[in-house]
């Protein structure tokens, strides 16, 4: 808890708050925003979730059947009950402390007034009846009621839908989940905790969830598929091994052979791995994940629109200049040190000090300036990005000339306004190309420009005159030129959607060496139609002068053309066009709204960290679509023998008993699947992501699949006869088995790096120990038959490398076209 500021120091606002005595009073009465655990699931229920699934239940059941037979190191495979538990649990768990470290850290803290000071609490410190303060980009933590508004202007869109932002006024009701777009007020908390009307927002932000992603419905939708392949095989397979003249603890551990390599038990451990380790990696770079299918969505992404302040330059500013552009270009200078610019420092100071919560600008300007003289506040006009100005008239008995209303904001808003105001000065009519050319000549150097002056009333349509040009120096992010050439080479489009000047927006562009900045686009000229947008933003790159609206249609329009949009943002202007984007990235020093509505958000507020979200999420989409086809393969050529065993015996020939044992469906499994899919599911991978996931895999393991079960059947069939031991013909069609599915992995493990090399020799070496170490043969019952059975075997298996080669071959072909 910190001690700020207050905002309603003045003495028309003289509202306390509670005292201590009153907030413990209504902690003890549970009147306390308090919800469930935000960051997800607890301990118990990951351990639950992890333990007790349909897969574990599933293999519990077969071990048993087995371990009934004596034969105990044939339920080795149940292992994996321990193995997938234990490493999913270690994950998540580690991934839920990482989240909810971030969350603390990236927290959104009301202003809470209790006994006259402003107190900045965590949101679950809030209690009834809480005076809570309010200002540009404060998000609505919970219900109440308005006491004092000035300009007060509330978003109700992310609850309501309705775009146009509800002017409040004392009296008003304030809804959780809303944002505040202009204006300063305080409102009463009148409903906490669970009553309030959006708490589930707030519980909903930092969760541990895999929906909505393309890569989990991919997965389902292939675990569908193999559901109705799984029922009719594995019915066959059980109705094979147990009418046939088996001994039954024989016919059960084939049956449970046949069953267990059928379910993809690790494909969905996997994936959630894969997800986890994402959030762990990105927390250690201060990144926080709001919801996980971001970390893939962002790799998907091919336009980032940016905007540019916050985003490629940083937020703090400097007073450069005050400038005086006159038709008499010598009587500047005297203008500049003069009666005009001592009354425009004044003024300067005045609005800075009467704005409750200054933004960048008014913070250099006030830091500038600091010397507040003592004028009568009679009424201010908050910024809003829609109207590009803010203001405050003056009542000062010692300084008559500043009575009046002044603005400060955008020049060409203001100017062109000037042009058409009824109170315009003659004067100041006729020199207004001299301003206007003045504000573009610093705004085209990257600088930003503001425009103070004088109006009848806080109203631009009653100006009078200009006074002064404010000239702001802003810094451009260090990191920014490598991470907008990371974008480039990785064919990422960025286009600068900004509310500021389109020269001064170009500029700065330009300075970076952006495709395309030579080309600055002032928004006000773009068309409304939906199409015609859509084209202009599309061919273009810099875009100034942007309204919140525009940001969300641009960002629509973009979408429109089928592309996948991340929006980066910090402001109250950008939380319209984050909450549209497919991907939303806000800053962590950004309005707590923009953190409310983004995916993901920066809490160090660097631009560079994007690039490490986008390699992070290309990683699992790209390790998890490898590790996909390994466990389809064995899926797809499982169920394949399972219906090729059975056949025969379903059509009145000589049944055939299955051609493994549970313990060697359980090495198959190590070395051609679970170590190796393990290691290459958090390996790095930088290639694009692309959609069809599901297909692309299914076209993958599918031809794979078949050939491996095929080819396994047949060298079983031609090894198998009647003085020929069942030892020697399983072992014959396991060296097949083992053989195609090893050069399965290498296939998926390509490109070769010295690290996957390292794998696959592991791999192979494991496999000859299993075939060549007596020990391991007598424990795995296989029995090396006569060379004719070995040279069988291999040339099936060489058969079955070469079709599996070709299948990839036209596979990638198909792809590629």
């Amino acid at each position: 808890m910190s001690t700020v500021q207050t905002l309603h120091d003045r003495p028309d606002a003289p509202l306390a708050g509670l005292s201590e005595a009153e907030v413990a009073e209504r902690v003890a009465a549970g009147a306390v925003n308090r919800t469930e655990d935000s960051t997800g699931r607890s301990i118990w229920d990951i351990v639950r979730s992890n333990v007790f699934t349909r897969i574990n239940a599933i293999f519990a059941v077969l071990a048993a059947i087995v371990v009934s037979t004596g034969y105990f190191i044939d339920a080795a495979f149940g292992l994996l009950i321990i193995a997938n538990s234990v490493v999913g649990i270690i994950q998540e768990v580690r991934a839920k402390r990482t989240l909810d470290r971030l969350a603390i850290v990236g927290q959104a803290k009301p202003r809470v007034r209790r006994d006259g000071t402003t107190l900045e609490l965590p949101p679950e410190d809030v209690v009834r009846d809480d005076l809570i303060e309010l200002g540009p980009g404060d998000q609505v933590m919970v219900d109440g009621e308005v006491l004092t508004a000035a300009g007060l202007e509330v978003d109700e869109s992310l609850l309501t839908g309705e775009s146009d932002a509800m002017a409040k006024a004392p009296g008003s009701e304030v809804l959780s989940g809303s944002f505040v777009s202009s204006g300063t007020g305080m409102y009463r908390a009148t409903k906490v905790g669970s009553e309030a009307y959006a708490a589930k927002i707030s519980a909903e932000a930092s969760k541990f969830s895999l929906v909505d992603s393309e890569l989990r419905n991919g997965i389902n939708k292939i675990l569908k598929v193999i559901t109705w392949l799984l029922l009719p095989a594995g019915a066959l397979s059980i109705y094979n091994q147990l009418s046939g003249r088996q001994a039954l603890p024989d016919a059960l551990r084939g049956m449970v052979a046949a069953l267990v390599p059928m379910v993809p038990e690790g494909l969905v451990l996997m994936t959630t791995i894969a997800f986890a380790v994402g959030v762990i990696r990105l927390g250690r770079r201060q990144c926080l994940v709001n919801e996980l299918p971001a970390i893939e969505g962002l790799a998907r992404v091919d336009v980032v629109c940016a905007d540019k302040t916050g985003t490629l330059t940083e937020n703090a500013m400097r007073l450069g200049s005050l400038e005086f552009p006159v038709h008499d270009d010598a009587a500047a200078p005297e203008r500049a040190n003069g009666a005009a610019g001592r009354l425009a420092a004044s003024v300067l100071a005045a609005l800075a000090a009467s704005d409750p919560r200054p933004n960048a600008s008014i913070e250099a300007i006030a830091e500038a300036y600091p010397d507040v003289p003592g004028w009568t506040v009679v009424d201010t006009l908050p910024f809003a990005s829609s109207r590009k100005y803010s203001g405050a008239s003056f009542s000062a008995t010692d300084a008559p000339e500043t009575d009046g209303a002044w603005l400060l904001g955008a020049p060409d808003v203001l100017l062109d306004a000037l042009a058409s105001s009824p109170a315009a000065e003659a004067s100041a009519v006729a020199h207004l190309d001299v301003w206007h050319r003045e504000a573009e000549r610093f705004g085209s150097q990257g600088l930003r420009v503001l425009l103070l002056a004088r109006a009848r009333e806080l109203d631009a349509a009653t100006l009078t005159a200009p006074a002064a040009l404010v000239v702001l120096e802003q810094k451009i992010r260090a990191e920014a030129p490598a991470t907008l050439e990371y974008f480039a080479g990785q064919n990422v489009e960025v286009k600068i959607i900004s509310g500021d000047n389109a020269g001064s927006v170009g500029a700065v562009a330009h300075s970076l060496k952006l495709p395309g900045a030579e080309r600055t686009v002032d928004a006000r000229t773009l068309p409304s139609d939906a199409e015609a947008l859509a084209e202009e933003v599309q061919r273009g790159t810099v875009f100034g002068r942007v309204t919140p609206d525009q940001k969300r249609a641009m960002v629509g329009a973009l979408k429109s053309k089928g592309h996948t949009v991340a929006m980066t943002g910090d402001g109250v202007n950008d939380v319209l066009a984050l909450k549209d984007a497919d991907i939303g990235v806000a800053m962590g020093a950004g309005s707590p709204a923009t953190r409310a509505v983004a995916q993901i958000v920066l809490l160090d507020n660097s631009f560079a960290t994007l690039p490490h979200v986008v390699a992070e999420g290309r990683r699992v989409i790209g390790n998890i679509e490898r590790v996909a086809t390994l466990f389809l393969t064995k899926t797809v050529y499982s169920v394949l023998l399972a219906i090729l065993v059975g056949m025969p015996g379903l059509i009145g020939l000589a049944q055939v008993p299955y051609p493994f044992l549970p313990r060697h469906v359980t090495i198959v499994g190590w070395f051609t699947i679970g170590l190796p899919a393990f290691v290459l599911s958090l390996a790095p991978n930088h290639d694009r992501a692309q959609p069809g996931f599901a297909s692309r895999v299914l076209r993958r393991a599918l031809p794979a699949g078949v050939v491996v079960g095929v080819a396994s059947f047949v060298s079983y069939l031609l090894v198998r006869g009647d003085a020929v031991p069942q030892a020697q013909s399983s072992t014959a069609a396991l060296l097949t088995l083992m053989s195609i599915a090893l050069w399965v992995l290498a296939i998926v493990a390509r490109p070769y790096t010295w690290w996957k090399v390292l794998l696959l020799v592991a791999m192979i070496g494991g496999t000859l120990t299993m075939f060549l170490l007596p020990v391991a043969r007598a424990v795995l019952q296989l029995e090396i038959g006569s060379s004719a059975q070995l040279w069988t075997a291999f040339g099936c298996a060489a058969a079955g490398i070469v079709l599996v080669e070709i299948a990839w071959i036209l596979g990638n072909r198909k792809r590629s076209s």
